[in-house]
């Protein structure tokens, strides 16, 4: 991964030195954390459509139930004095992925979690109000 991010970095056009801060970051997340989660997409049990617009659907569906496992996942770790941590740094190299953990070529990486003891507890920043994000019919 940390190789696939550096050739992107370079894409992008950063000093050499940015790079490598950001990658040995990355990787250090990466080592340090006690479990990591994979979550991916498997579309292999969905429907299947005629049409485009409905495969796309269906596609978006697989997408936010997956969304919606990991945000499950992260409440119940919470729940048991867990931290986590997710980052959608798999979407960039799905077939990396697939390939080092021998996955499925069915399975499309969507997230990695790093779960464990948390080291400090930050902060809970303030919301906007509910009305400031909502419309009200």
């Amino acid at each position: 991964m940390a190789v696939e991010f550096e050739r992107d970095l370079e894409k992008d056009k950063l000093p050499h030195a940015e790079i490598q801060k950001r990658t040995t970051h990355s990787r250090a997340r990466i080592i340090a954390a006690p479990v990591v989660v994979i979550l991916s997409v498997d579309m292999s049990d969905m429907d299947v459509y005629p049409d485009e617009k409905r495969n796309k659907a269906e596609y978006l569906m697989a997408v936010q139930s997956v969304a919606n496992a990991g945000m499950q996942m992260l409440l119940a770790a919470h729940a048991e004095g867990l931290g986590g941590v997710w980052v959608c740094s798999p979407l960039f190299v799905q077939e990396t992925i697939q390939n080092i953990l021998e996955l499925s070529k069915t399975w499309e990486p969507q997230a990695m979690f790093f779960v464990g003891y948390p080291q400090d507890f930050p902060e809970v920043r303030e919301r906007k109000p509910f009305d400031e994000i909502t419309i009200h019919f």
